[in-house]
Parts: structure tokens; sequence; C-alpha cells
């Protein structure tokens, strides 16, 4: 492998290390935000506004909701580029780079550069910790004070003046401007993106380049773009789903084993755990991947066509009831039935009886 190839795989590592970090504090945060808004409406972060948005006194009711919103929007979701960019850092330079990177991560929300700006703050903390660990030669018994002063103030000092004075005003600018196209979208261009996305939710069920989609739409949460979410979502839903519905009505298309996991496999697919997929495109990957990988095409340009919008990271079917979690519902639902009804007739169409197969 070419030096170049092998750098480009070592920062999707780092990077994905920082996605997985951060995910518990997404989905924990977002729904907690969910559960806010079920009780109160889309005013739960206010104690003193009534359900019609006019001023009211607080009460103990009001005030415990608001609780509930803050622990998941501003300690769930507020940690979640943080902790993303210090455990990039992390990655890359071991525990001397949390702090930098963890500190550059909270000065990429002050500087306004958000999500991108948080990941530049985790590759910079992390090779910058890195080099200057390899310059920095003290005598043996000064060593112990490297990894625990010198390597966190001196790296923290250089990334946080960098996101001040370098990083933050161009990657803000950047980030906005991906927001009002985004926000800006026709119908046409929406399907597109929302096509793009569900094709990466299905390509590995979770793996590297699922987690880069439902990433991408997570980062645009915090600047209130949440028509990718809700695509990636559905796109995310759809894999077992549609495997459970071709397990139930084509039974010849599959092992026992596999139509005894259906039941299984559709309450992974209702409660958006991708994964739920991956036995079956295990057993038979040139036909079940191409399958759900329709399907979920379908499923993320009609939701992103129709105009849908998910406020919310997580959660599967069970956010769909609660008020304000998702804009559009019935058009919603539609997107994830058609999505998955695609899937399982792909799968009857490519998939063989397996007595057919099996005499192959």
């Amino acid at each position: 492998m070419s030096t170049s190839k092998s750098n480009l795989s070592g920062a999707y590592k780092h990077l994905m290390t920082g996605v997985s970090y951060m995910i518990p504090f997404v989905v924990a945060g977002g729904l907690l935000i969910a559960i806010g808004f079920a009780a109160r409406g889309i005013y739960a972060y206010d104690a003193t506004l009534a359900l019609d948005g006019s001023t009211m006194e607080a009460t103990g009711w009001t005030t415990f909701w608001a609780n509930i919103f803050a622990i998941g929007a501003k300690g769930g979701f507020g940690l979640m580029v943080p902790i993303l960019a210090g455990y990039i850092a992390y990655s890359i330079a071991d525990r001397p780079g949390l702090a930098p990177g963890m500190i550059g991560g909270i000065l990429a929300g002050v500087t306004g550069s958000g999500f991108l700006g948080g990941i530049i703050a985790g590759f910079l903390a992390g090779y910058f910790t890195q080099w200057l660990n390899g310059a920095i030669k003290l005598p043996r018994n000064l060593a112990g004070l490297k990894p625990v002063l010198i390597l966190p103030l001196i790296s923290s000092l250089v990334v946080g003046l960098i996101m001040f004075y370098v990083v933050g005003v161009p990657v803000s600018a950047a980030l906005n401007a991906l927001t009002s196209f985004l926000t800006g979208m026709q119908a046409g261009s929406a399907a597109v993106l929302g096509l793009i996305l569900g094709l990466m939710m299905a390509f590995d069920m979770g793996g590297p380049v699922n987690k880069a989609a439902y990433t991408f739409s997570v980062g645009l949460l915090s600047s209130e773009v949440t028509a990718p979410m809700a695509a990636v979502m559905a796109a995310g839903m759809t894999p077992p789903l549609g495997l459970a519905l071709a397990a139930y009505l084509f039974k010849n298309r599959f092992t026992e084993d596999e139509r005894e996991s259906a039941s299984s496999t559709a309450i992974l697919g209702i409660s958006f755990i991708t994964e739920g997929a991956i036995p079956y495109a295990a057993r038979d990957p040139f036909r079940v991947i191409p399958s759900i990988m329709v399907g979920s095409a379908v499923a993320g340009a009609l939701s992103m066509a129709f105009g849908c919008q998910l406020h919310v990271p997580h959660g599967g079917i069970f956010v769909l009831p609660i008020p304000n979690a998702v804009d559009n519902l019935g058009m919603y639902i539609v997107a994830l039935l058609v999505g998955t009804a695609v899937t399982a007739g792909m799968l009857y169409v490519l998939k063989k009886p397996v007595e057919e197969t099996a005499a192959a």
C-alpha cells in the first residue's frame, strides 16, 4: 500500500473512532429532546411558554420538562462536537491528544464552525500533539510531565489560537453556505440527495459508509437542517424491514433460519438498527445488497422529495407519534412503506428459490 493510501485509511479510521464515541451522546441527547417535545410540545425548552407560545409563569411541571430538554440539548448534543474532536485526536495521539481535541471541539462551537470545525480541530490536535511528542526530548526524571502537562498545554494553546484566527471564520462561512444550500433545495435536487444518502445507508448496513451518511445528517441537526436526518432514518429502517417482509411473503426464497429470524429482524428495523440486515446479506450478498440499496434509495429520495423533516437523530418508529418530532408525518410513513415494499419486491426478483440455489 502506498504512503498516501495508508494515510488516507488512517485518517478515516481516526474519524470513525470519533464518530463511534460520539453516537451514544447523540442518541441519548436526541431521545431526551424527543421526550421533552412529547411532554410539552415545541416549546418544551422554555418553562415560561405555554403550548400556544404565549408567556406564562413557570411551574414545577414545566420546569421539569424544560430541564429534561436541556439535559438532551445542552448536555448530550452540547457534547457531541467536543467528543467527536476529542476522540479523533485520541485515536491519533493517544491520551495527550484528548484535552486539546475536546477544547478545539468546544471552540468550534464558539467560533460558529460547528461540526466541520470540530472535525478539523480533532485532526489538528491529534497530529500536532503526535508531532510535538516526538519533537520534545526531556530527561528521564521529567518525562512524566510530558503526557499530563506539557503536551496538553502547548497543544491546547496552539489548536485554540488556530481555531480562533485561522479555522473559525472560513469554516463558519462554508457551514452557513451548506446550510443555505440544503435549506433552499427544490424537490428534484433534494430527492437526489436523499437517493445518495439512502444508497450509503444500505451499502454496508452500519459500517463506515453508513456511519458517514448518518454523521453528515446528525451534524446538520445543530444547524436546524432536518430533512437529511429524516431521509437517513427512513433509509436505515428499510433494509431489515424489507427483508423481514420478503421472508414472510416469499418463503421459498429464504432458509428456515432466515424465516425464523424475520420477526426479530423486523423489530430491529422499526428500531432503526440497520445491522439487522447483515445476516441475510452475508448469506447472499450479490442479491441482497443491491435489493436493499434500491429500497433505501427510494425511501430516502421520497422522504426528501416530500419535504419530510426529523428533529431527533434516532428512535425509529417509536419517535413517529411524538408531537413535532417529524414534519409531514403522513408522507414520511408513505416513504418508509414504499421503500420497504420496493426492497421486498427486489428480493423476490433477484433471489432464487432456496431449492434451486442448493441444487445449483
